[in-house]
């Protein structure tokens, strides 16, 4: 019975040894090539849609200006500059994420505490990033 406990208290240190382990270089280097590349992708679909929904929301604005009716011009105006924000926010969050995923590939290059205080930065900037975005689409920023 003690040497059944003994062997877990042996594989669960073995186990959190291998934790926060540092990757070889140049593993480190693929990683943070393929999160570049994924990053990238993500933030051009973010920005792809937003030009998307922002040509929607101009083009009711037109139609809003060509039937003359103020008050649907004016809503449709409004809709736009929230369309607007809302892209904005979701630009800066995927810009955010994609900082995010290239950060934390690379601090799999360092071991031991030193990689986690590298992870917890990069999860803090990514959170600070993503409010500042929030207080600037809800216009407190």
């Amino acid at each position: 019975m003690k040497l059944n406990v003994l062997c877990l208290v042996a594989a669960a240190g073995l186990a959190l040894a291998g934790c926060n382990k540092a990757e070889a270089p140049a593993e480190v280097q693929h990683d943070v090539a393929d999160a570049r590349a994924d990053a990238q992708r993500d933030v051009a679909e973010a920005q792809a849609d937003a030009r998307e929904n922002m040509a929607d929301a101009q083009k009711d604005v037109a139609d809003a200006a060509t039937e003359g009716d103020n008050a649907d011009l004016a809503d449709a105006s409004q809709e736009a500059s929230k369309t607007q924000a809302e892209n904005e926010f979701k630009v800066a969050v995927a810009r955010a994420e994609a900082n995010h995923k290239v950060t934390v590939e690379k601090c799999e290059s360092l071991s031991g505490d030193a990689q986690r205080d590298c992870k917890d930065r990069a999860d803090n900037e990514l959170e600070t990033a993503k409010r500042q975005a929030e207080q600037v689409r809800d216009g407190r920023g």
